[in-house]
């Protein structure tokens, strides 16, 4: 378990790592470098749109790779998301920019970033549900919470490969060519991604089916449609939290606020480090609780900390902008560190891939992919303290949590396609 546990970690790692990297880009240059003719607020948005691309399509690849994770095994996803995540991110490192290609330069980054959200959106499934399926039913929390530590690192590694780059090169030579450096490093990260995953066993569950679903999505749609629907609203909040602190509000500090960029990434990566620290804590809680429990306080506690994290933010000042990040990300984790053992449990395995994957990844659209788009539009409307994205943010929290508690419980038993939650 151990071994199997650490291979998710470290792929989900490498993974993540691509996805948040374009964020980060989004948020500090890509703007003036492809969307010259802009002005600054609406280079940003256009910047934010192409990265909301990559939530429209993971549900796509959830789809499709959960096709294969379904039919064919969890393990063949895990090579072929990440073969398809690195390749797509090396390539973005090197598109040239608007002055070069014109209007080729951003629509070149539209595809590649949707290829990126199609092998995100199978990294999730495939790594959880090899985890899960291995792990004993009383520990299956906490062995689960290893892949959900994964995107703790991967925001971290990214950033901090771009707060060095920041703190050694240049504002001229970052925008240049330094802002490139991320993207490339992605290739050597996925080559070690996958001889990490070469040796993984097969998930003795998917093993034990039978019957495989002919077309997983068909059955998903008909019978599970409801439970799809209330997870990926349920998972909003915490794909909006997660965003807002990691890629709105580091574009609304710089360019509004006027904060050094390297204090603003320490800032975010410092309540990143307490997320990811308290992630397989909350999986034991999870464990001994209940999954449900733990959803419901993380989108309570979400509601109520929303518009004190932009109160906070809006000092400008490292201290109180540190500690409003950190509420918000305990909140969010509260959360998240439960999802790779409660959404599985909610599917019989026949589907479990696509099922779990697709309402995960929903999630990201509806509370990822708008967030930084909506939270740029309202902050540009409002005064100095954006009030009207944490009252944005207040609505989803409160969304997600009447979702919650709309689902069953599924431990210590599963809850397997649970009446309530059939269509």
């Amino acid at each position: 378990m151990l071994r199997l546990a650490a291979a998710s970690l470290a792929g989900t790692a490498i993974e993540f790592y691509d996805f948040f990297v374009y964020g980060t880009a989004a948020a500090l240059v890509l703007g003036p470098l492809f969307f010259p003719t802009f002005s600054p607020v609406a280079g940003t948005l256009a910047a934010f749109a192409t990265f909301g691309v990559g939530f429209v399509a993971r549900p796509l690849g959830s789809v499709l790779f959960g096709h294969i994770g379904d039919r064919h095994g969890r393990r063949p996803v895990l090579v072929a998301s990440l073969l398809l995540t690195g390749a797509s991110t090396v390539a973005v490192g090197c598109v040239p920019t608007y002055d070069t290609i014109g209007v080729a330069a951003p629509l070149l980054l539209l595809v590649l970033r949707f290829l990126q959200g199609l092998g995100i959106g199978g990294e999730w499934g495939g790594a959880v549900l090899l985890t899960v399926e291995h792990a004993p039913a009383g520990r299956r929390g906490l062995w689960s919470s290893f892949p959900q530590v994964g995107p703790a690192l991967g925001f971290l590694l990214a950033n901090g490969v771009v707060l060095g780059l920041s703190a050694t090169l240049s504002e001229a030579q970052f925008s240049a060519w330094g802002w490139r450096v991320p993207f490339w490093a992605a290739g050597v990260l996925a080559l070690v991604g996958l001889w990490l995953r070469s040796s993984l066993a097969e998930s003795p569950q998917f093993l034990d089916i039978d019957d495989h679903a002919r077309v997983p999505l068909t059955e998903v749609v008909r019978d599970h449609w409801r439970l799809v629907l209330l997870t990926a609203g349920g998972l909003a909040i915490g794909y909006a939290i997660f965003y807002t602190v990691t890629t709105w509000s580091l574009a609304y500090a710089t360019e509004r606020l006027g904060v050094n960029r390297s204090v603003m990434l320490v800032c975010i990566m410092g309540a990143v480090v307490v997320k990811g620290a308290l992630t397989p804590l909350m999986a034991v809680l999870g464990d001994r609780y209940g999954r449900r429990p733990l959803c419901l306080i993380g989108c309570a506690a979400a509601a109520l900390w929303m518009l004190p994290m932009v109160a906070l933010l809006a000092t400008g000042a490292p201290l109180p902008m540190f500690l409003g990040f950190v509420g918000a990300m305990i909140a969010f984790i509260t959360m998240f560190a439960v999802i790779a053992a409660y959404l599985p449990e909610l599917y019989e395995p026949r589907v479990r891939c696509t099922g779990a994957a697709v309402g995960y990844n929903l999630g990201g659209v509806l509370g990822g992919a708008l967030t930084p788009i909506v939270a740029t539009a309202l902050a540009e409307q409002g005064g100095r303290v954006p009030w009207g994205v944490g009252a944005y943010l207040t609505g989803i929290a409160l969304l997600s949590l009447a979702c919650f508690a709309l689902l069953p419980e599924t431990r210590p038993v599963p809850a397997v396609a649970a009446e309530p939650a059939t269509g």
